[in-house]
């Protein structure tokens, strides 16, 4: 099997390590394939599209929406590297698929208004299937419920989509919470990459970036402790069977 590639923008290395453990634990993948590009300090590795099975993009505490000027040099690195790759993603069809963050770039690349309108804090919310949702192919081989639960925790999002892209879930607070460009480039505004405890030690480890008030974190990760969030990993073992080749 040709590999996939997870790209990596998480300048801390345990939360970063983290995040690949959880990618393979829900793809189903080998450690051998699946390629680790950290773009906060690494150009994207030289692949060409036949070298590849498709990328997932990880999430980040990267917001692309800032004005430039109070991006670090290791964000703006990442952020051109990204464009770049999809760039490629889109020109070659590679599969694409993007949490979180993953919206943001994608969005943007594509031509969606990302702000912070629609920012939600750190929990769980009800996302829900669109008619186009109902009939995509990753959504269908994820056997995702029309209603389910999504773990979210972000300052930006969608605001407004382009023409040419397919909304496939929404949300009540954030209405974007999944789309899809062209035939199989997608993103998420929720983490199918975490789980209950995986978010709960990622928030840990932000708990100063604001997403959610430090005083209160403790009631949040209780909150979560009670909620099952088990329908959004589906979509990356669908992923990696429906695109591996």
């Amino acid at each position: 099997m040709k590999p996939f590639v997870l790209i990596a923008t998480r300048p801390e290395d345990d939360v970063a390590y983290t995040e690949k453990e959880s990618v393979l634990s829900f793809t189903g993948l080998d450690e051998g394939d699946l390629i680790w590009a950290r773009l906060d300090r690494d150009p994207y590795p030289e692949l060409a599209a036949a070298d590849i099975s498709g990328i997932i993009l990880g999430g980040s505490p990267f917001t692309v929406s800032d004005p430039e000027q109070t991006k670090s040099e290791a964000e703006k690195r990442a952020e051109k590297e990204i464009f770049r790759v999809l760039d490629q993603v889109i020109a070659e069809d590679i599969p694409f698929f993007g949490a979180c963050y993953g919206i943001g770039t994608l969005g943007t690349h594509q031509g969606a208004l990302i702000d912070r309108t629609y920012g939600e804090p750190l929990g769980a919310i009800d996302v829900t299937l669109t008619a186009d949702g109902r009939q995509d192919p990753l959504i269908q081989e994820a056997g995702l419920a029309e209603s389910f639960v999504g773990l979210v925790g972000h300052k930006e999002a969608v605001h407004t989509l382009p023409d040419h892209a397919t909304l496939l879930a929404t949300g009540n607070a954030s209405p974007v919470q999944m789309f899809r460009v062209g035939t199989r480039q997608y993103a998420t505004q929720f983490h199918p990459e975490l789980d209950i405890p995986s978010i709960i030690d990622r928030a840990r480890a932000y708990r100063d970036h604001g997403y959610f008030s430090p005083d209160e974190m403790e009631d949040i990760f209780a909150a979560l402790e009670s909620v099952e969030a088990d329908e959004p990993p589906k979509l990356l073992r669908a992923f990696a069977t429906l695109f591996a080749r």
